[in-house]
């Protein structure tokens, strides 16, 4: 079938093992030195392991793939223990995936004699992280909330809106990075904004704070195909165009970690350096941090 799934860039994969704890499906191994995906069938292509890679080694392609097995997968994790089977069933309840996480609870009650954990233990992680959601908790433990559905209310966390129109403070076009041409004159020594593409809807004043002063390109790290291309242009825009500065705003869900990865990667391929800022966006549209790489 057609569907996505992970791709590991081998040039880039320095084997350092970062995402391999971070695949709660347990479809990542290092071998021979490099990160590898063992199997197809325990991939699920949500992409949690990307933004954990410091070289941008990992993205998300779409292609012809065995379909994602929840019964293989989470057979196999029965002897890996309690801590990584909770991890992954908190990771299909954060990306809101009820038809697999069905499917390995309907695993764990048919075959509890054989399971690390009590029944009662796998009911007190879902509902108390559904009551987390409901009451608008983060992530704590460093899991990927970024497919989750969460209706949330915004007063109170900026300043009010102002009584008049809000004019855009977008000064070129396009946005998308695969369609700038980072020759263009308007890119020439200007203050650069590399945001991510859900950055600009959670946050409420985005124009005002991030846009204005700069120009901007748009990506995502996880969905966007061709993400060497982004590199590329980068470079060229480090040392062709010679921006100024390079602010990269990303939200706080692991797949996003992957566009800052792009970027610290350009800055290490261009021969000019150039200072760059970090601004990571909640998904409840507050500012996490703002920090200098």
């Amino acid at each position: 079938m057609i569907r996505e799934i992970i791709k590991i860039d081998e040039d880039l994969c320095n084997g350092c093992g970062n995402c391999v704890p971070n695949c709660h499906e347990g479809a990542l191994q290092i071998i021979d030195g490099k990160a590898r995906l063992i199997s197809e069938l325990m991939c699920d292509g949500l992409g949690a392991c990307i933004g954990h890679c410091p070289e941008g080694a990992i993205t998300i392609e779409k292609r012809e793939a065995d379909a994602y097995d929840e019964i293989a997968t989470i057979s196999q994790m029965v002897k890996q223990g309690k801590a990584t089977m909770f991890a992954h069933l908190k990771h299909l309840q954060d990306h809101n995936e009820t038809g697999y996480l069905q499917q390995a609870l309907g695993f764990i009650k048919a075959n509890r004699e054989a399971m690390p954990f009590e029944i009662s233990e796998v009911h007190e992680l879902l509902h108390g992280a559904k009551k987390e959601q409901a009451s608008g908790g983060g992530c704590a433990t460093g899991g990927c909330p970024g497919s989750a559905p969460l209706a949330f209310d915004a007063g109170g966390l900026k300043m009010a809106a102002p009584a008049t129109e809000v004019p855009s403070e977008l000064t070129q076009w396009p946005v998308q990075m695969h369609l700038i041409n980072p020759a263009a004159s308007y890119f020439q020594g200007a203050d650069l904004l590399v945001a991510a593409d859900c950055a600009g809807f959670a946050y409420g004043n985005f124009h005002n704070d991030f846009i204005k002063g700069r120009k901007m390109v748009i990506a995502c790290p996880k969905l966007d195909q061709g993400t060497d291309i982004y590199i590329q242009k980068l470079v060229k825009l480090i040392d062709e165009s010679r921006v100024n500065t390079i602010t990269v705003v990303i939200m706080e869900v692991p797949c996003c970690g992957g566009l800052s990865q792009m970027v610290k990667m350009a800055t290490q391929m261009a021969s000019r350096k150039v200072p760059v800022k970090e601004v990571v966006i909640g998904i409840k549209g507050d500012v996490l941090s703002d920090e200098w790489m």
